[in-house]
């Protein structure tokens, strides 16, 4: 499995639901004017958007564990402090920031609880610490057509399911074991309206994450049964998709 991709590559595969989730998310966490905040896992910068719109780019620090995505992110953000890092050692000083966020981050950190105890500790006491993942255990992410399909055409590719906090209940339970207090929960839906089969289909062919990985290992033959099963599935377009994230925050 794989990040070290453009850009533009995520973009056109998650971005497209990330960015939007990311709002959800800052809007929940209450970034407001006058905040420092730390995005850990930015990527190419869903929530880094965000919070440079509403904190303004020199309150907004950002780490990544993907060189091209560090490379992306500096440059569609000039003046964000952005790293190359892990979230189980953020390269931050303790209580540096009043908010802390990792967005669809969790499910992919060797150590979850170390990571989000490191940004509790970045974080100043009373300050919020969040973080959203697709509701993997419930196959409520926006891949779920292609698990769908996969598990049709060969079960013994595991889906996503049990990824660590891929359920309410398992982001709460690491949320807590990293010491936040005051733990609260919800679910933040997406929506994307996906113009043809194509537009949806293409990015798979482009090596980002777990769900190309699979495309990548079925193949070539598997990929033609593959992609046959699901425009039987999903029809020429256009058509709507909608993605459910679990969304916790807690008090550093």
């Amino acid at each position: 499995m794989t990040f070290e991709v453009p850009g533009d590559a995520y973009d056109r595969f998650m971005g497209r639901y990330s960015q939007p989730l990311a709002a959800g998310l800052a809007d929940w966490l209450e970034v407001t004017t006058g905040q420092e905040a730390v995005d850990v896992g930015c990527g190419p910068g869903a929530l880094t958007r965000h919070l440079v719109a509403r904190l303004g780019a020199d309150h907004v620090r950002a780490v990544d564990p993907s060189e091209s995505f560090v490379a992306a992110c500096r440059e569609r953000f000039p003046g964000v402090d952005v790293r190359h890092g892990v979230a189980e050692a953020l390269p931050f000083e303790d209580d540096s920031c009043d908010v802390a966020a990792a967005c669809l981050v969790v499910h992919f950190m060797s150590d979850p609880v170390a990571g989000v105890g490191e940004m509790r500790r970045v974080t100043r006491p009373g300050g919020w610490v969040g973080a959203t993942v697709w509701d993997l255990a419930g196959g409520r992410a926006p891949t779920w057509p292609l698990w769908e399909a996969v598990a049709g055409l060969d079960p013994r590719h595991g889906a996503e399911r049990e990824r660590p906090g891929g359920s309410r209940d398992g982001l709460v339970a690491i949320v807590e074991a990293a010491g936040l207090r005051e733990v609260e929960s919800l679910e933040l839906p997406v929506t994307v309206t996906h113009p043809s089969f194509e537009e949806w289909w293409e990015p798979y062919l482009h090596g980002v994450g777990p769900a190309a990985e699979v495309v990548h290992d079925v193949g070539p033959d598997g990929r033609e049964r593959l992609e046959a099963a699901l425009r039987r599935r999903l029809g020429a377009g256009p058509f709507e998709l909608t993605a459910v994230a679990h969304a916790v925050r807690g008090r550093a």
